[in-house]
């Protein structure tokens, strides 16, 4: 087995053989029917496509910013600008205003997404 992925060729290979894995656990029930050897094999085969992903292709970490996370939670509760503008107490035109980085994020507004859409307060403070 090969001990570091250096092409993209290489990486599309070990991904084929994940997937196959992947595809064995699924049929046989679970991860945990897998073979000692093939549970093995698998996890090998997942650091080394990691560690490509990493270098290469930098994937991981996903940047996400306030604007980025109230759009997924937009998404996630199904709810239309127009909707979550009301439920902040805010007007719709400010909301699209700030989801579209012309206005600036205040504090009334960090406020009431951490109360309306459950946004971690850490999260908002390291990225206001």
């Amino acid at each position: 087995m090969i001990d570091k992925i250096r092409t993209e060729k290489q990486y599309k290979q070990i991904m084929t053989m994940i997937e196959q894995y992947l595809f064995r656990a699924t049929q046989a029930g679970g991860f945990h029917k897998l073979t000692k050897k093939d549970s093995l094999q698998l996890q090998k085969l997942s650091l080394l496509a990691e560690k490509f992903e990493d270098r290469e292709l930098k994937i991981m970490p996903l940047k996400m910013d306030i604007n980025s996370m109230v759009k997924q939670k937009i998404n996630d509760m199904n709810l239309s600008q127009v909707k979550l503008a009301s439920l902040l107490g805010i007007a719709p035109a400010k909301l699209s205003q700030i989801l579209n980085g012309k206005r600036p994020i205040d504090i009334p507004f960090l406020k009431a997404i951490h109360k309306e859409l459950n946004i971690d307060a850490n999260f908002l403070l390291e990225n206001a």
